[in-house]
């Protein structure tokens, strides 16, 4: 149904945490600012997990109005996305039934890659 494509340059997404922390808070759930020890995550794993946001919202045709925490992501292993509200009305349009996710980090980059499946 789509791909999707994210890059994120670490320095300039630590300077916008920087000026402006409270934007953690409405990018991310508080699952997601979390390791499953319940530690703060490191700032490139929320890079990264920003790429993947936007990379969805590609994916999607990149509609206005989706919200960012109705894209969740989730790292047990593999990473992964649920999907509710505003991401979810429109996945649901598209007839998305599957996610396939992939993030890396190198040196001052963060980057996803996402592809939205009609199974």
């Amino acid at each position: 149904m789509g791909i999707g494509v994210d890059v994120v340059d670490l320095e300039r997404f630590a300077g916008v945490v920087e000026k402006t922390p409270a934007i953690v808070d409405r990018l991310f759930t508080k699952a997601e600012q979390t390791s499953a020890a319940g530690h703060q995550l490191p700032l490139m794993s929320l890079a990264g997990r920003f790429a993947v946001k936007e990379a969805v919202a590609k994916a999607l045709g990149a509609p206005a109005g989706m919200e960012f925490h109705d894209c969740e992501v989730s790292n047990g292993g593999a990473p992964q996305v649920t999907i509710t509200g505003t991401v979810a009305q429109v996945a649901d349009e598209l007839g998305v039934t599957h996610w396939h996710v992939s993030i890396s980090h190198d040196g001052p980059v963060a980057i996803a890659y996402v592809i939205a499946e009609q199974r």
